[in-house]
């Protein structure tokens, strides 16, 4: 097999323009928050996972990473098909996926992949299902925590297994797999709308397998009042504005580049992200570390950053406010100043292009420092899946 470099293009197929289709952010492994498959890796194994894509197409590619694996990637073969329920995929629509024409790839330490185009008919809001399988042994695999959606793995090579009785094990994690691209033989489009942040952009609290994350319900928001953007969902779970974290990602300024700025089409980013530096210093956990006391002045120098790289590159910055956390373990007097500062700063500074005022759509009437207990997924700072329909209702479309 033939090494490929990092994010290589396949040379004869540029005459396609790629546009987003679906993306996540990718983490180094780790225990993370359930139990998942990314520290032990694969061995003659086929993992099976489910996206839904926010645009059109009638080509798709997908892009692999091995971004945080210290030895190449093995990726003994590949295939992609329309979902069916659960491990199901849809009968007749399996499709081999080649890499430069080669039905396996090795991706190098710290890599990324492309593979060649197949041809698939997705409709925007329809899932695909990515089967991968690793003869092995992988090593440690480079993944995304928490997908809120099932993947699945069976012994062996099942590529175009229809049966879903093989996938017999299951986890809620992404496994390699970073990007599907779509193209449709028009033109790149500039309609791409990034969510950034940490684990309420991720999705957490939101109902498994049923697409009901901020970014699900900003998309059928969209798609519904014709103004039919794509929207890719690149939270984790944990994340920082201002620190890198073993178990949670890089931090969001370190990735922002490559995950905000690089996506094919973007137009502008919606970033919320800062309720982990102001409560993980108030909680003496192993996880939550690192955890200095970032001053609401250090956060706002961060959204500074950001902002200007933002429009460094032509893309439009729009600010969300920090969501209340009264009752949760973040939640101190110092804390809940930090949270009212920054927030102050974000509605009316006038740095980002527009402002998305989560924290006041969500908040519970009667005590503001608090979420409305009819969007509280649980622990009294995440939304459940009525909050993330109420946050995708204070995002101003015309703003993105």
């Amino acid at each position: 097999m033939t090494e490929r470099q990092p994010t290589a293009m396949n040379s004869h197929h540029t005459s396609l323009a790629w546009n987003a289709g679906w993306a996540t952010a990718v983490q180094r492994p780790s225990v993370g928050f359930h139990k998942n498959w990314a520290e032990e890796g694969f061995a003659d194994q086929t993992v099976r996972q489910t996206v839904r894509v926010t645009g059109a197409g009638t080509r798709a590619r997908i892009k692999l990473s091995n971004r945080y694996g210290t030895a190449p990637l093995e990726v003994s073969g590949a295939s992609l098909a329309r979902a069916g329920t659960g491990a199901a995929v849809a009968a007749g629509s399996v499709r081999p996926l080649t890499f430069d024409g080669a039905a396996s790839v090795r991706i190098p330490a710290g890599g990324e992949v492309y593979s060649d185009p197949a041809e698939v008919t997705v409709a925007a809001l329809e899932s695909l299902t990515v089967s991968l399988y690793f003869a092995g042994p992988t090593g440690p695999a480079t993944f995304h925590a928490q997908a809120w959606a099932t993947a699945y793995r069976a012994a062996g090579a099942q590529l175009g297994e229809v049966d879903p009785a093989v996938f017999g094990e299951t986890s809620v994690s992404w496994y390699h797999l970073a990007a599907v691209e779509l193209a449709d033989g028009g033109p790149a489009r500039r309609d791409t709308v990034v969510l950034f942040g940490d684990s309420i952009t991720d999705g957490f609290g939101s109902t498994v397998d049923a697409d009901r994350r901020y970014s699900d319900a900003l998309a059928e928001r969209l798609a519904a009042g014709g103004r039919p953007l794509r929207v890719l969902n690149l939270g984790i779970g944990g994340n920082l504005l201002l620190n890198d974290s073993p178990w949670f990602g890089e931090s969001a300024g370190a990735r922002f580049d490559r995950e905000v700025l690089a996506q094919p089409g973007v137009r502008s980013v919606v970033v919320l992200v800062g309720l982990n530096d102001i409560g993980f210093s108030e909680v003496d956990l192993p996880t939550y570390k690192p955890n200095p006391d970032n001053s609401a002045e250090q956060l706002i120098a961060g959204y500074r950053d950001l902002i200007d790289r933002g429009h460094a590159a032509g893309v439009r910055v729009v600010g969300g406010t920090i969501l209340p956390f009264k009752g949760s373990e973040y939640h101190t007097p110092v804390a809940e100043a930090k949270r009212r500062a920054v927030n102050e700063w974000i509605r009316t500074a006038g740095a980002f292009d527009a402002v998305a005022d989560f924290a006041a759509a969500l908040a519970d009437p009667a005590d503001p420092d608090a979420l409305r207990s009819a969007y509280d997924s649980g622990d009294f700072k995440h939304p459940d899946d009525a909050g993330y329909r109420v946050m995708a209702e204070a995002v101003d479309p015309a703003a993105l």
